[in-house]
């Protein structure tokens, strides 16, 4: 196949081009580079630079591929609560412009969304029928991606696969920009020795997932063609505080240096998934065990962190 992955040169991106490279696909990236690197470009992949806003370059790319993967988008709570007009242009709009060229090319599309959907709803293990609430400007635009997903799947027959990504992790992903995620950042401020800043108690539990989960699914949607308008949680049931993340990585960097502060604005206290739907439409799917892929990530940043690192700031 020859597949057009938005967001490529980001976390998800890069793993799932190596993947599909290896695979024997083609890859067309587009990116602006907002948030992802040059130099996680592939040498045989074909790189774009510019926005999913642009409708005629999404347009124009879209005519020579098999398939879409959507995972573009304009990322993270706090920065969606500083921006949240942007979050939408870029969100809901782009996932807009997305679906349009599609329809006209009749292109299965893969859509990244995100367990913030739930939002207040405090109800665990998330399931797919459960409510969903969002706190944040992200988790609504998300949501409305997702509904416009839906939408043109019922009303085109589009092919349209929504997946809801919960707390992926993995190699690639940046560990020293403001808006990091919290493994990747707390994993280089052990190696750097920096102090770890705890936003709540640290009772707060998330359903971490190796990125080598998110990719397999990926291309088992592709290549076997899992349409599913509706959206699956994408985690495999992990409920994992941040006080026992924290205990993990001391095994790493015993001299760690920890303050807890103030819950943020917008977080989401406890995240874990009911992987039931998950595991119906992906059979075959590897339940991958946590402390292995922690130990695997922090091998990864500690020898290949200048991939990664001292790229460019990210924007409010």
């Amino acid at each position: 196949m020859k597949v057009l992955v938005t967001g490529g040169a980001g976390f998800v991106g890069t793993n799932l081009s190596l993947l599909l490279l290896q695979e024997n696909h083609e890859v067309v990236i587009l990116d602006d580079f907002s948030t992802g690197l040059r130099s996680n470009i592939q040498p045989s992949t074909e790189c774009h630079e510019g926005s999913i806003t642009n409708l005629s370059l999404l347009r124009g790319l879209a005519r020579k591929v098999d398939a879409i993967v959507h995972l573009a988008a304009r990322g993270s709570v706090p920065r969606s609560i500083k921006n949240p007009v942007l979050t939408q242009e870029v969100n809901v709009v782009g996932t807009l412009n997305v679906l349009e060229v599609a329809r006209e090319l009749d292109l299965h599309v893969v859509f990244s969304s995100s367990s913030s959907v739930y939002g207040s709803n405090m109800l665990l293990p998330k399931n797919e029928n459960q409510v969903l609430r969002p706190l944040t400007p992200y988790a609504a635009s998300k949501m409305s991606a997702e509904a416009l997903m839906m939408a043109y799947g019922s009303s085109y027959a589009l092919p349209v696969t929504t997946l809801r990504f919960f707390n992926v992790f993995g190699p690639w992903q940046r560990p020293d920009h403001i808006y990091s995620a919290v493994i990747p950042k707390w994993i280089w401020s052990g190696i750097v020795g920096k102090k770890i800043e705890v936003f709540g108690d640290g009772s707060q539990s998330r359903d971490f997932t190796y990125v080598d989960t998110v990719t397999q699914v990926i291309h088992t949607s592709l290549v076997e063609r899992v349409i599913s308008p509706e959206p699956i949680n994408l985690a495999l049931g992990n409920k994992i505080t941040l006080n026992e993340l924290l205990a993990e990585l001391r095994n790493y960097f015993p001299s760690l240096d920890i303050e807890f502060l103030n819950p943020r604005p917008g977080d989401v206290y406890a995240s874990q998934n009911d992987p039931t739907l998950l595991f119906k439409n992906f059979p075959h799917l590897a339940n991958v065990d946590f402390g292995v892929s922690l130990h695997s990530t922090v091998n990864w940043l500690r020898e290949q962190h200048t991939r990664v690192t001292g790229g460019p700031s990210v924007v409010d």
